[in-house]
């Protein structure tokens, strides 16, 4: 059908142009992309075998549906995606607010629209894109909003009385005819107005201020709730829920992979920046692996979540500290270090919801010890565990390391340091760069560098040395050293550092 040549109701008749519902799009698009195996819902990682199949059962049974679950799991997006099954171009009485379909008018306006110019009526043709609403529930929407109301100012310029079906004003969801509309956070809608939903829903129809008419809306609605709303804000009221077809529920990545891919898709790294910083793969699990630490963290309130945007703006932000770097010491190029990641502290606390205890310590505090847990977890998947060495010091693989601390040595690693002075600082420590040979031959000279400083600080990690935070980086000694003396007024060491030397992290 080329619909730059369909210009009237005539030239649709005769196209061949049969009505169909929004639902009946949705399904029988979906149907053709299954047969033709293409990608229903493209960017959406680590829902392939729990959410998008219910997403296409819901819309094969031509559902409305509640996506349900913690911030930052996608909800939106998926809604969004949905506006690809939708048909590209529909046709519409030309003039029309609802989207009227020509063989099947539901306003006042397209109905007299017909009746004074039969088949020469006016069409035209609306894109996919122009048929997807979105609203954010939040307690001020009102049913105006939402539904519609009477226009004074419309009677006034039309002269008409109130009585006159013309002086309304259609609310959103009317304007959405034929097309998909979305929710946000339902729970925040107030009571009386999620109430104004029902025979939406249920009968498809609306009713405005007591006005005698009934407009058979065809629409596909889509809900997003968040399950803490249902206890803090507000909540579904049961009717309502009732009436939503199918409730299906999100979840966060349950691999470090997925939140790999989830993460370098949507981080917004700019291509200087790409030139500019090498990123090993260890780097990019750690960044994962602090929001699974998080999330399992007893400091963090489960019920708020810990959103996919971490790791986004945690990626984001480390990048950004290696090329603060860069300019600061004027050098072309640099790799990420493990010392970067106290850069991404700031991306962390804005993003949980810490409980009792957690405030009690502090949001800088707990967002250290989730980075050194991710570099505990993350360290026995590239060294021996230590903790299998306690006893076998004769073939302990880090008793090299260990000894020459233990001789009252010890290193101040800067973050601003250059990649020269990075290089030999590790260099100097006897053992390390044995140690990452041994586990990692034939690794690039970047890639060794980044977990020869691995190996320090998962060492500090489990408690073989000590790591202090210094204003400007981290200093590595002896972990008995560190617990007989303690640091005078003078030395330029934070109030964490007791900690440190106890292990390096509180509340492990």
């Amino acid at each position: 059908m080329d619909i730059h040549k369909i210009k009237t109701l005539k030239q649709l008749k005769s196209a061949g142009y049969k009505p169909k519902s929004v639902k009946d799009e949705l399904r029988n698009n979906l149907i053709e992309k299954k047969r033709k195996k293409e990608p229903v819902f493209s960017g959406i990682w680590g829902y392939e075998e729990t959410v998008i199949p219910d997403l296409e059962r819901a819309i094969l049974a031509g559902h409305n549906i509640n996506l349900l679950g913690l911030r930052g799991q996608a909800k939106t997006r998926i809604a969004r995606l949905l506006i690809n099954l939708l048909d590209e171009y529909i046709p519409v009485v030309e003039g029309s607010e609802l989207n009227d379909d020509p063989l099947h008018p539901i306003s006042r306006y397209s109905i007299d629209k017909l009746k004074e110019f039969g088949d020469d009526t006016p069409v035209s043709w609306v894109h996919r894109h122009d048929r997807y609403t979105e609203k954010l529930a939040t307690p001020d929407v009102s049913i105006a909003d939402l539904i519609g109301d009477v226009d004074p100012i419309k009677a006034a310029t039309l002269k008409l009385p109130y009585s006159d079906e013309r002086v309304i004003h259609f609310g959103l969801i009317p304007r959405s005819h034929r097309g998909i509309f979305v929710i946000n956070e339902l729970p925040d809608l107030q009571a009386r107005i999620q109430v104004a939903l029902f025979n939406i829903l249920q009968e498809g129809d609306i009713q405005i201020r007591g006005f005698k008419i009934r407009l058979p809306l065809d629409l596909q609605f889509i809900f997003t709730a968040n399950p803490e709303d249902y206890t803090n804000r507000g909540s579904i009221v049961t009717p309502l829920k009732d009436r939503i077809d199918s409730q299906i529920i999100t979840h966060y990545p349950k691999t470090i992979d997925i939140g790999k891919h989830i993460t370098q898709q949507e981080a917004h790294i700019k291509e200087d920046q790409q030139n500019l910083v090498i990123v090993h793969d260890l780097a990019k699990d750690l960044i994962e692996q602090i929001a699974f630490e998080a999330r399992k963290s007893e400091l963090i309130d489960a019920k708020s979540g810990v959103s996919a945007r971490l790791t986004i703006s945690a990626y984001e932000t480390l990048i950004a500290s290696a090329e603060r770097r860069v300019l600061i010491n004027q050098e072309k190029k640099t790799s990420l270090r493990v010392s970067d990641f106290t850069s991404v502290i700031p991306a962390i606390t804005g993003k949980v919801e810490l409980v009792y205890e957690g405030e009690q310590e502090g949001p800088g505090i707990v967002a250290q010890n989730l980075i050194g847990k991710a570099l505990r977890t993350q360290f026995v998947n590239y060294f021996p565990d230590p903790e299998k060495f306690r006893k076998q010091k004769d073939k302990n693989p880090y008793k090299v390391i260990t000894d020459w601390f233990g001789e009252g040595n010890k290193v101040d690693l800067l973050h601003e340091v250059t990649e020269k002075e990075y290089e030999q600082l590790l260099k100097s420590i006897p053992g390390l760069k044995e140690l990452v040979k041994e586990y990692h031959p034939h690794q690039p000279a970047t890639l060794q560098l980044f977990l020869m400083e691995f190996a320090l600080h998962g060492l500090a990690e489990f408690s073989l040395i000590s790591k202090h935070n210094l204003t400007a980086g981290h200093q590595f000694k002896d972990l008995l050293s560190s617990m007989f003396n303690l640091p005078n007024d003078d030395d330029d060491e934070t109030e964490e550092d007791d900690d440190a030397a106890f292990g390096g992290s509180r509340g492990r």
